[in-house]
């Protein structure tokens, strides 16, 4: 009977997804009339008293971006509209500039008001201040998103590296992301950076393309004639994991690269070898690619425990498996080094290093590169793009 009783009882209702997507329309909405409503308030209003055709035609603007923005994103990103996708990401931009330097503003004006600055003089100081920084940082930071990246160099020590092997050079190219604007020119010159720096290993550590192998094959056709003495290897990021991770793999490997999709290969030199291994992004396991997910263990699977290894991994955080797996040195991209500043205060809540070099555990060295190219908006802030050589040397 009481057996019979409990079999006959049901669980408590989940929580009505109705009431979830109220609560997350509510937490967007909010978002939304920050973005949009700090600039306008602080630009337009405040105590700035400017003549009423000001202030009308700011809330028109103000109001145009805040309908198109959804709906450029939406029609770009959702339904693969370049064009849509373009002026939604550039309006993604400057709403995020806009909004960070009007908050900025606005703490500028209550200090001027507390040194006896009065208004409307303080307010309108304020708001051509905001939109001369503004329309000056995203010039530069346009500029600074288009360019091809600088060069930069890192010296790493790894203690297990035998003698044949110190001085090698690997460079390094992570989340290119060719995608909405045709950067096909832009990726030939940084293959041509990438070939003079006379590397022995070549990495990409992955955010390759947005966009399917057939959408995107132009732009990434010049790393086709990237060169490396010893090995041109890459990794899987998670925006591959929003389309076709196992055909960028593939086409990768037909391009002469070595995809390493949860697995290794061991270069030499002289009497000594150096393990290079590969996984796949951390969102993989989650995606719809059969056989895909980060699996360290497998990737190491029949390496020699006193070979050294240097781990391909796009997101910083897969670092605890590679220090559990004592891992030599781990490289990654994806943090982009927050691509337009403020933002890399909130990478660091994900991710436990936004840029540089770091150690973690007893043995494992992590580099995380800000990225060589970017991602949505055209605009880098603060956070210049590279293209990295790691130079590595033995203790010995």
């Amino acid at each position: 009977m009481a057996e019979s009783r409990q079999s006959g009882t049901t669980s408590a209702p989940p929580v009505a997804r109705p009431a979830r997507r109220v609560v997350m329309t509510g937490v967007a909405l909010v978002v939304a009339a920050l973005l949009f409503g700090v600039p306008l308030w602080t630009v337009f209003f405040a105590g700035a008293e400017w003549p009423l055709w000001v202030r009308v035609a700011g809330c028109v603007v103000i109001l145009a971006a805040a309908v198109t923005l959804p709906v450029a994103m939406v029609r770009g990103h959702g339904r693969a509209s370049d064009p849509a996708a373009r002026l939604g990401d550039v309006l993604l931009g400057v709403v995020w500039v806009s909004f960070v330097w009007s908050t900025i503003g606005a703490l500028a004006r209550v200090v001027l008001g507390l040194i006896g600055v009065a208004d409307p003089f303080r307010s309108r100081v304020v708001a051509a201040a905001v939109v001369a920084v503004v329309v000056v940082l995203l010039v530069w930071g346009h500029y600074e998103a288009m360019r091809v990246p600088r060069v930069v160099r890192r010296d790493v020590i790894v203690p297990r590296l035998g003698h044949d092997l110190d001085g090698l050079r690997v460079v390094m190219i992570t989340d290119t992301h060719y995608g909405p604007i045709d950067r096909a020119g832009w990726s030939a010159k940084v293959v041509d950076v990438v070939n003079s720096l006379d590397a022995d290993v070549v990495c990409h550590i992955g955010d390759l393309a947005d966009g399917s192998v057939s959408r995107r094959e132009q732009q990434v056709e010049p790393l086709r004639h990237v060169t490396a003495t010893l090995a041109r290897v890459y990794v899987t990021g998670n925006h591959e994991y929003f389309g076709e991770a196992q055909a960028w793999l593939d086409h990768m490997d037909s391009i002469g690269w070595t995809a390493l999709h949860n697995k290794h290969i061991e270069i030499q030199r002289g009497n000594d070898t150096m393990v290079f291994a590969g996984v796949d992004d951390r969102t993989a396991a989650g995606s719809k690619e059969d056989g895909h997910g980060a699996d360290l263990d497998r990737a190491l699977d029949g390496v020699a425990p006193d070979l050294p290894v240097f781990l391909l991994a796009h997101q910083p955080k897969q670092i605890a498996d590679a220090v559990r797996r004592g891992v030599d040195i781990q490289v990654s991209g994806h943090t982009h080094g927050g691509q337009i500043w403020p933002f890399e205060y909130l990478v660091r809540l994900d991710q436990p290093t936004v840029h540089g070099l770091s150690r973690h555990g007893e043995r494992t060295q992590l580099y995380t590169s800000r990225g060589t190219g970017f991602w949505g908006p055209p605009f880098r802030v603060f956070a210049p793009s590279e293209i990295t050589v790691l130079t590595l040397g033995s203790s010995s």
